[in-house]
């Protein structure tokens, strides 16, 4: 496999003329995603419930295909046609433990089942770094062992392992860190959430940019040597640095334990080494002067 030396390659560079179909395209990652694969001249094939909710995206040429992750029967008519699968649909903030487990890890079998059955092999997962669970600001590997405290990041393990297992499936796992940029204020929202956190505590970053990047990557691969991998920024900031990228003040540190299950960083060596991957944005304030944080 060729290996992309330069950072700023265009999506297109990397891989041509892929017809995909995408998952989550209405959310926060898969929404950028959708509009840069399909600026780069692919393919790109929405997989949404309601039509209205996705307007925006067929003004970006991206074709909308109605279906539900929870109605299987729904699903193999939406993937006709297609060469891969890049699924980013999630349920996350606001759901319960059940709610978790039936849209993250079911309605991801369901959308698994139906690859198999309509003979589209290549399926990328983004699933969460937050599988791995505390690691006390060691950098995680991928072949760590996962303890992942919250429903969400449980879920998201389980939904892992179960399409690891299915046969006929070229699966290959991408683990995110936080996601940040292009207009996103993913930043500014998780203020509230972690304004009782340890100012010093650490966490693993990546722009949409180059999520982006590392998902094409990863869909190029004609066989990677591994099946999952991590995605991050070359520095994990502290969560004063991140919050006050937003104006805001450092957090108070009130509530060590509930920051515990937030407390990840990863290891993204494998990406790099393998796949050719170096970010956009190799930090922060990489893209804060470039205007795009």
């Amino acid at each position: 496999m060729a290996v992309f030396s330069n950072p700023r390659e265009r999506v297109a560079d990397i891989v041509r003329g892929m017809d995909i179909l995408l998952t989550g395209a209405t959310g926060k990652v898969g929404s950028r995603l959708a509009r840069r694969l399909a600026e780069a001249g692919h393919g790109v094939r929405a997989l949404v419930r309601d039509r209205a909710r996705a307007a925006s995206l067929a003004g970006h040429g991206i074709d909308l295909a109605e279906g539900d992750l929870m109605r299987p029967e729904t699903l193999e008519p939406a993937l006709r046609g297609v060469e891969a699968i890049v699924h980013c649909a999630a349920f996350f903030r606001g759901a319960t433990p059940e709610q978790a487990h039936a849209v993250n890890h079911v309605g991801t079998r369901h959308l698994a089942l139906a690859a198999v059955h309509t003979g589209v092999g290549r399926f990328v997962f983004t699933s969460t770094g937050l599988v791995y669970g505390p690691n006390g600001g060691v950098a995680a590997r991928e072949d760590d062992a996962c303890a992942p405290v919250d429903a969400y990041p449980r879920s998201k393990l389980e939904a892992e392992r179960m399409l690891l297992a299915i046969e006929g499936l070229d699966v290959r796992i991408l683990r995110l860190p936080f996601v940040y940029g292009d207009g996103d204020p993913h930043i500014a929202e998780a203020v509230p959430l972690m304004q009782a956190f340890p100012p010093a505590q650490r966490m693993s970053i990546a722009h949409h940019a180059d999520v982006a990047q590392a998902v094409v990557r990863l869909l190029a691969a004609p066989s990677p040597t591994h099946r999952i991998y991590n995605v991050t920024d070359d520095a994990a900031p502290d969560l004063a640095t991140l919050f006050a990228a937003v104006g805001q003040p450092p957090p108070d540190g009130s509530n060590p334990e509930r920051a515990r299950a937030f407390a990840v960083v990863l290891d993204g060596r494998r990406l790099r080494d393998e796949l050719g991957f170096r970010p956009l944005y190799p930090r922060l304030a990489d893209a804060a002067a470039a205007g795009q944080a």
